[in-house]
């Protein structure tokens, strides 16, 4: 019963932000998702990664390792859904990206942090941070057919992310009023993301979702698989260990869908992957959790 009650405070906060979001839009009220996701993206986000870089209690060898496990764990995914790709010969600018990158953002940070504090969420988001920066180069040009990668430079949260290891590694931090401003400008990014999440979800125009629940349900398996395998081999510490498993494990996320939408892939196809693992993952979610508590 303990673990059952621990696991429904970890994961009723998430999906209530999310389903305020989702009625939001049901109710008819007017939210900018285009704006909000560019301030969460831009500065909050942002913002988030280079405070949590830089005040970081975990080790210098614990954050190595880590970030070492999720590059080899995305790398074996990777590979893995590439053939997964062929094998069932779907068409990789469409379902390639999708099947590799998580909503780590959006659900795998705040659920790391709802379940192991702030240890969970410097953890997490050393481990976005490496999915971002993949997801915005490799991830980009899997889905544009080309493309130049060095514009993921550009991207704020990969300067937040080059920053913050810089100040950790050099032991530096910003004046107290500067860390304050910075932390309260990260604060909202959790929140607005998971709403943004709800709302998104309440406005897709999903296609095909029986194709997409069964490449979901691969999706969540192979992952949660492959980053449980990493994760052993490299002896992470127990909440090292768990905060890989649910970043690697989660659903597809709705920066897929916009890519998609972007580059001219199936963007229909895409959503209907983005619905699918999402409310799959209101099951899947607790039970991993389960495992890992």
């Amino acid at each position: 019963m303990n673990l059952i009650l621990t696991v429904f405070q970890v994961v009723a906060p998430v999906f209530t932000l999310a389903l305020i979001g989702f009625i939001w839009v049901k109710l008819d009220i007017e939210y900018r998702v285009e704006f909000v996701t560019k301030l969460a993206m831009t500065v909050s986000i942002p913002c988030l990664i280079f405070v949590a870089l830089m005040k970081t209690e975990v080790s210098g060898a614990a954050l190595t390792a880590i970030s070492l496990a999720s590059i080899v764990a995305y790398a074996g995914v990777t590979l893995v859904m590439f053939l997964f790709i062929k094998i069932n010969r779907l068409n990789a600018p469409t379902y390639l990206a999708p099947l590799i990158f998580g909503n780590t953002g959006n659900l795998g940070i705040p659920l790391a942090l709802f379940a192991f504090g702030e240890v969970g969420l410097q953890y997490a988001v050393v481990s976005f941070a490496i999915m971002a920066v993949y997801s915005f180069t490799a991830g980009i040009w899997i889905v544009s057919g080309g493309g130049n990668p060095l514009k993921a430079l550009k991207e704020p949260m990969v300067g937040a992310t080059i920053l913050g290891g810089i100040f950790l590694w050099q032991g530096w931090e910003t004046p107290v009023w500067i860390t304050n401003a910075l932390e309260l400008l990260g604060q909202m990014g959790i929140p607005l993301m998971l709403i943004t999440l709800g709302v998104a979800l309440a406005r897709l125009s999903p296609a095909g979702l029986l194709r997409a629940f069964w490449l979901s349900l691969a999706k969540v398996i192979i992952c949660a698989a492959i980053a449980w395998t990493v994760a052993v081999v490299f002896k992470l510490d127990d909440v090292a260990f768990a905060v890989l498993v649910l970043q690697v494990s989660t659903p597809v996320a709705v920066t897929s869908y916009l890519i998609a939408q972007k580059y001219g892939a199936n963007a229909g196809e895409v959503a209907g992957m983005v619905v699918a693992s999402t409310f799959l993952s209101i099951a899947f979610i607790p039970i991993l959790l389960a495992f890992l508590l």
